[in-house]
């Protein structure tokens, strides 16, 4: 008498329910539901401290105003476009260092050659800043470089009073922040690499140059690609930094200002014009990420492919 098998294959099903229930409510309903104020003109008094502590709020129900609210952020007197380049001449202020940096101590601490002792320490202590808030560390830079701190005391420069200065500021924030976690990333994907290439290219006399560019970059070219694409992700929706080093203002001249800070400024009253920009960030961040992916493909393979079919 046969038995009959049991399948277990159902549960893994059940277990992913709990997921999909907190990414339906919490996720996908308000990206639903901020598309659709984004057609609405939704003003709503929130009263006079962030929800009414001193005179109630007013609700207004939302009505449909079509491409309005995009027709406006686009006009000659919006700064939505000065606030795009401010984010993203920030984000390349540390992400440049924040990758080379990554990539050289990645390599360095997987190399089998060097033998590094206490990596385990090492790799806590690089990872460490990434566990602390972004706004302690905006806070203790804005400490140490106002008038007044231990660094200008140092320098005698107002860093934060500066364009450039106070970009460079938040540039080296968001590298101390990220780098630890670019690192791991980067060495889980070298240590991925087969062994028997770098042994083959010793062999054959590469240098460790050549090895670097002929063998590492392309084997982990497709983590690369998604450190970038993630970063650039988070970039755009940068907000704490700037706002706290600035205090809501972006200054000096406005060079600090983000996207994320025109939308938090316009969230407590026009919500429709903060949807609005909401999606052209959703947008904006699903272009640029697939480009970024469309590039970084193996096309070579891919032909290799057609021609050996």
């Amino acid at each position: 008498m046969k038995r009959k098998s049991i399948s277990y294959a159902k549960w893994g099903y059940v277990f992913l329910i709990p997921f999909f229930v907190v990414y339906i409510i919490f996720s996908l309903y308000p990206l639903f539901q901020t598309f659709y104020y984004s057609f609405t003109d939704y003003v709503k008094d929130q009263g006079s401290i962030g929800g009414g502590w001193t005179r109630q709020a007013v609700e207004v129900t939302p009505t449909f105003c079509g491409f309005e609210n995009y027709s406006t952020i686009f006009t000659s007197g919006s700064d939505l476009l000065q606030s795009f380049w401010n984010t993203i001449i920030m984000w390349i202020v540390g992400f440049i260092p924040q990758i080379v940096i990554s990539l050289i101590l990645a390599v360095w601490f997987t190399d089998l050659r060097l033998k590094i002792k206490a990596q385990g320490f090492f790799k806590a202590v690089i990872y460490l800043p990434n566990v602390i808030m972004a706004s302690a560390f905006a806070f203790l830079f804005y400490s140490l470089f106002s008038r007044g701190g231990a660094i200008y005391d140092l320098i005698k420069v107002p860093l934060l009073e500066s364009v450039w200065g106070s970009r460079g500021v938040v540039g080296l924030i968001n590298f101390i922040l990220w780098y630890g976690n670019t690192t791991i990333l980067l060495m889980a994907a070298i240590m991925g690499v087969d062994t028997s290439l770098y042994e083959s290219a010793q062999i054959d006399g590469a240098t460790s140059s050549q090895t670097f560019w002929k063998i590492t970059i392309p084997l982990i070219k497709p983590i690369m690609s998604y450190v970038l694409v993630t970063s650039l992700i988070g970039g755009l929706q940068m907000y704490d930094v700037p706002a706290l080093l600035t205090k809501d203002m972006g200054s000096p001249n406005g060079k600090l200002k983000t996207v994320v800070m025109i939308i938090q400024a316009n969230k407590q009253g026009d919500i429709g014009k903060a949807s609005a920009l909401c999606v052209i960030i959703f947008i904006v961040s699903a272009i640029i990420g697939l480009a970024l992916m469309f590039a970084s493909a193996d096309h070579d393979g891919k032909k290799k492919k057609k021609r050996r079919g």
